[in-house]
């Protein structure tokens, strides 16, 4: 598939949908206009080419609203976050707010009283865009821009931004584009109304169609052609798995927040060189490398994209084809940041996006990683049913974590008793080679086995089987 790239876009194309101005809002419409000092990560409402080639760090004022459901340290908590995502995007958060309300403001999210608040201190500190911790309406959106008079972005327009430049390979990218441009799509901005419409043709009545139409048809015609590139991969996969299903070997997937050690702990069990960085999303692209375990069996090991509170709901859509690999697995390695101030909060995201794709019934393994740090991750996982304490960094805890994933493993695998004849001793040697034999007796007939095999060696037995033994 060719490397997918943004759509040529005409200018102004990007914003959102034009709105009814709430009377009570005294809207400054100058506040929008050219001359305005405006960032806005790129594409996402700015002018520039992107924050990978911008020449300067924009300034950034975050925004979170404490709702009746949780309560304030949840909300600093979340900031906390949000400000390490804008400096993985490559900007920096010069000022934060917080603010209680009982339900969002349908046309400002946050009111017309405090959004002025919230400009006379962006133009205090100079900054050049407000992200808002939770995900704006088109709507909120565009009369946000013009009340502030700079960009208005949200926590899922920052996390697109990451995804784009850190995408490498041609499905990662197209995922990425897909994402974007389902984001983009409901908010672009009314052009039309500067722009002249389109002559209808001959013999037609009324205007033709306003360039608004125009990038609206052609940002969908891309997302088919993006999603259907995508159904194809996802075909491929499909067939890979049953393929891989057929033998003996087993998968187990690498799950988690992101920057909790997920590749370092890939590199350290099977000595890949996947790139290990101290940032968020660090790795986006999966990575498949052969485990050896105690017992002699081998797993494939894949390591997967890290999760992340509010995850957009685009990227779980578009990146479905790369998840296929943590739906498809046997085993689910939840690695969890034993150095993280709340645990618990980063293991309910990871399990919320496993959940919406339908990979929450998975056998899981909880790693608590980073032991090296601290008492943190031993105290986890003494509080937690069968997890494990390691550390990547320094091997700490390896022998006792591939122990477990064996035991797991073989627990997926089928227990069955078989009846070998005495003159069949290369099937009883394929046996003991490709599973657990759990116990065996001498008889008259053979010697009657019971093992512990995998689907497919097991099938392959069904002759061998005792009566009332269940192979599908």
């Amino acid at each position: 598939m060719p490397e997918a790239g943004p759509p040529p876009e005409p200018e102004d194309m990007l914003g959102t949908d034009s709105v009814e101005d709430d009377p009570g809002m005294d809207i400054d419409e100058s506040a929008a206009g050219s001359d305005t000092h405006r960032g806005g990560f790129g594409e996402f409402g700015g002018d520039g080419a992107g924050l990978i080639d911008r020449a300067f760090r924009e300034r950034i004022v975050l925004v979170g609203v404490t709702r009746p459901d949780r309560g304030s340290s949840a909300t600093e908590a979340s900031l906390d976050e949000l400000s390490l995502l804008v400096d993985t995007a490559g900007a920096d958060a010069v000022e934060r707010v917080c603010q209680r309300r009982a339900a969002p403001d349908a046309a400002t999210f946050v009111g017309a009283g405090k959004a002025r608040e919230i400009r006379a201190l962006a133009e205090a500190v100079d900054c050049d865009t407000v992200v808002f911790d939770d995900e704006l309406s088109p709507a909120q959106q565009f009369n946000l821009e013009k009340l502030l008079g700079r960009t208005a972005l949200d926590r899922t327009a920052v996390i697109l931004d990451i995804f784009a430049q850190n995408a490498s390979t041609p499905e990662g990218k197209a995922q990425v584009e897909l994402a974007q441009l389902r984001y983009r799509l409901p908010r672009l901005r009314g052009a039309g109304r500067r722009l002249s419409q389109q002559a209808g043709g001959i013999g037609t009545r009324g205007p033709g169609e306003t360039q608004l139409e125009v990038d609206r048809r052609r940002l969908e015609r891309r997302i088919h052609k993006l999603e259907g590139d995508l159904r194809r991969i996802a075909g491929h996969r499909r067939t890979q798995s049953k393929a891989r299903n057929r033998t003996r070997n087993r998968a187990a997937a690498i799950v988690g927040y992101t920057n909790a050690g997920k590749s370092s702990l890939l590199n350290r069990l099977t000595a890949a060189t996947v790139a290990v960085e101290d940032r968020l999303f660090a790795t986006l692209d999966p990575t498949t490398r052969r485990l050896g375990l105690p017992g002699g069996e081998t797993v494939f090991l894949t390591d997967t994209v890290g999760f992340v509170r509010k995850l957009p709901h685009q990227l779980v859509e578009a990146f479905k084809t790369t998840l296929d690999v943590v739906r498809d697995a046997d085993l689910l390695v939840h690695v969890v940041d034993g150095a993280d101030g709340d645990p618990d909060g980063s293991m309910a995201a990871v399990r919320e996006v496993l959940t919406e794709i339908e990979a929450d019934e998975i056998p899981e393994l909880v790693v608590f990683n980073k032991s090296d740090l601290g008492r943190g991750a031993d105290r986890l996982a003494q509080r937690t049913e069968g997890a494990v304490a390691v550390s990547a960094a320094t091997g700490e805890g390896m022998e006792q974590l591939m122990g477990a994933i064996g035991d797991r493993m073989r627990r997926v695998a089928r227990e069955v008793e078989l009846m070998v004849p005495w003159d069949r001793g290369d099937v009883l040697a394929g046996v003991h080679r490709e599973g657990q034999v759990l116990e065996s007796t001498a008889t008259e007939q053979g010697m009657r086995v019971r093992a512990r095999l995998e689907p497919g060696s097991a099938g392959a037995l069904r002759p061998y089987v005792v009566d009332g033994g269940d192979i599908e």
